[in-house]
């Protein structure tokens, strides 16, 4: 049976009307979801530590802007946007000891709360809402009259209104324009970590890396093993996105059909999808957040070495240099750049 869609009509903002909602975190998702609940009509204040680089741009936003604790103790409803590893310590030494009985934490990732990183009080309400896109296509969309589908989800409801506060929430911020769909922390945080590490960017950088190395390794140039393993990627990624993988497949040549559907269970086989169970197992026992949780705290030393090792890699010189011939593509020098919160 389909999931239910939530729209504009199941939704009502005034929940929120005469509250106060702290966004503690002003990165990606953060700063889109306060400018658009602030668009909307709702009391927002922002939540950051002493010295963060990002209080003088909201405030140049329109927010006051407190310490993280004050902004909790301000508020009835709270958003966590904090990075997963922040969020344990954060939450202990400023959200925990200001949670009053009645108030709403609400993340936009289930990880610390699914996986117990962060120890909840019974008395207050825990939801999720989670846009299915980055923060800045979240405003953008808001800003054009439009809205980016999200995920829901209630994980306490002492209140016994925590879901019309979500719907509320996802309202304020457009996308019960789109679509909303209810799903549990649980169900949210397992399949998010598998679509990371198995598909989308464990699965497909690794694939791409492979592919350009069985060509270099066969004598090919690397600029033609570049163009046909990483550069078209981006078209096919475009059609799926658009129209599917029955729609990529009516959009390209038969030879590419015929190669699709005879060679890519080859690639893609039993033994892989085999690994693939396993590291879903790892997700869902909390092997995998574990392990995150103690490479964190021991300095990211192998986190380190093996980001320094993949921009290292023969694809990025090929890469850098075949991108310079570019004119028409936006070029961005992200590296080293993080999300302020």
């Amino acid at each position: 049976m389909p999931a239910k869609v939530y729209t504009d009509k199941d939704a009502d903002l005034a929940i929120l009307k005469n509250k106060t909602v702290a966004v503690i975190g002003y990165g990606s998702q953060g700063h889109a979801h306060a400018l658009n609940l602030k668009d909307s009509g709702v009391n927002v204040i922002i939540g950051l530590y002493k010295g963060s680089k990002s209080a003088s741009v909201a405030r140049k936003q329109g927010f006051k802007v407190y310490v993280t604790s004050q902004a909790v103790k301000r508020a009835d409803v709270i958003m966590v946007a904090l990075p997963d590893m922040v969020q344990a310590e954060v939450y202990e030494n400023e959200i925990a000891p200001n949670l009053k009985e009645g108030k709403t934490l609400l993340f936009s990732h289930g990880l610390a709360v699914h996986f117990d990183l962060i120890k909840l009080p019974e008395d207050v309400d825990c939801i999720m809402v989670a846009p299915k896109g980055p923060g800045h296509m979240v405003r953008r969309l808001y800003q054009e009259g439009k809205g980016m589908p999200a995920l829901i989800a209630v994980h306490q409801n002492k209140s016994r209104k925590a879901k019309k506060v979500a719907l509320a929430w996802a309202k304020g911020i457009g996308s019960t324009r789109a679509g909303v769909l209810q799903t549990t922390f649980k169900e949210e945080t397992e399949t998010d970590l598998f679509g990371e590490q198995a598909v989308l960017c464990g699965g497909a950088s690794a694939l791409v890396q492979a592919g350009f190395e069985t060509l270099v390794e066969a004598g090919y140039q690397p600029e033609m093993a570049y163009f046909e393993c990483l550069h078209e990627l981006k078209l096919i990624c475009d059609l799926m996105y658009e129209s599917g993988i029955a729609g990529m497949r009516f959009s390209i040549s038969e030879t590419a059909k015929y190669g699709d559907i005879t060679r890519g269970p080859r690639v893609i086989n039993a033994d892989v999808k085999a690994e693939m169970k396993k590291i879903l197992d790892e997700i869902q026992t909390g092997k995998f957040t574990k392990q995150w949780v103690r490479e964190h705290k021991s300095g990211l030393k192998k986190y380190n070495k093996l980001l320094k090792a993949g921009e290292k890699h023969q694809i990025e010189k090929t890469g850098a240099r075949l991108r310079s011939m570019m004119p028409w593509m936006a070029k961005k020098n992200i590296k080293g750049v993080a999300a302020s919160y």
